[in-house]
């Protein structure tokens, strides 16, 4: 009897969320236990228990344990260069597939759209499960996609660069957009896959870690910029989104903001020198073209298509 062939790969990166990752896994199960699909798990040097969990309940995942923790970046690169499939299809820990058959929405469209690189999923953000899973929206071309939730052909990732793992949380869907950008491959939305992200947004500002994901979300955009973007439009892109964070929530009594930004900007300081070595800047035409494209679509709720 001749051997399945694998074709899709799944990852998630996790640390320290077992309860969360217990929680995806049990609704990714049907997925997993696929004969034609691999399942890779990265344990970013967990504390709670993650490894002898995945080992007693899911013998059958593929786990990369890290001794000590060296980022979600890092964590990424060693699952996307560990994929033997066509295929690879990420999610975060706190992130299940809400979609019936996602596997087969995916791989059809890869094969009906040969120059697209890359899918961003429909993602909806709560904690409670959305009150319908139809959409109106289509498939188009974006910039960018969300991180936690989208699927790569292979043979476009193995065109780029990994992420930078330098940059620790934080920048490495646009990262790998421009760099996809670069080397004429396409990024589509794709709203027939449709995930939900169990996180309430609201409450993730009072969260302890708040300060540390303001300031490496804000030094990952700055440090795009000065990889990418041509060099005459830099000061003017990085004064303005000074200016609206400033507006939008220092002015609004938010000081974690003030922190972060400044906090942010000494991290250029310290890491010009490997923005320099990074740089693979776009030209005008390139940054033109780029810039017209329509931004990520990262938020769904079906309240905003009943507006």
């Amino acid at each position: 009897m001749s051997k399945t062939i694998k074709r899709f790969t799944i990852l998630i990166t996790t640390r320290n969320r077992l309860s969360d990752l217990k929680y995806t896994l049990s609704r990714t199960e049907h997925l997993i236990n696929r004969e034609d699909v691999e399942c890779i798990i990265c344990n970013d040097a967990s504390t709670d228990g993650t490894q002898q969990f995945l080992q007693e309940e899911y013998p059958q995942i593929k786990v990369i344990n890290n001794k000590k923790s060296k980022g979600v970046l890092n964590a990424r690169n060693l699952l996307m260069n560990s994929v033997r499939t066509e295929y690879a299809v990420t999610i975060d820990d706190d992130i299940h597939f809400l979609s019936e058959d996602p596997l087969e929405e995916i791989e059809h469209f890869f094969k009906e759209n040969i120059n697209c690189g890359l899918l961003g999923f429909r993602i909806y953000w709560s904690k409670e499960a959305p009150s319908t899973l139809q959409t109106n929206q289509v498939p188009k071309k974006m910039k960018s996609f969300g991180a936690g939730a989208h699927a790569f052909r292979m043979s476009a990732w193995k065109e780029i660069p990994d992420y930078p793992s330098w940059f620790v949380f934080y920048g490495e869907e646009d990262f790998a957009s421009l760099q996809l950008f670069k080397k004429n491959w396409d990024i589509y939305y794709f709203p027939k896959v449709l995930v939900q992200h169990r996180v309430n947004l609201k409450e993730r500002k009072q969260e302890k870690d708040y300060l540390k994901r303001l300031r490496r979300s804000f030094r990952a955009g700055w440090y795009l910029y000065f990889i990418f973007y041509p060099l005459k439009v830099i000061p003017r892109k990085l004064m303005y989104t000074l200016w609206m964070q400033l507006k939008l929530k220092v002015f609004k009594g938010d000081i974690k903001a003030l922190r972060a930004i400044l906090l942010a900007l000494l991290d250029i300081i310290v890491n010009f020198p490997k923005l320099v070595r990074n740089r693979n800047r776009l030209t005008a035409e390139q940054y033109k073209k780029y810039t017209d494209l329509q931004d990520a679509v990262l938020y769904w709720s079906p309240e905003k298509e009943q507006t």
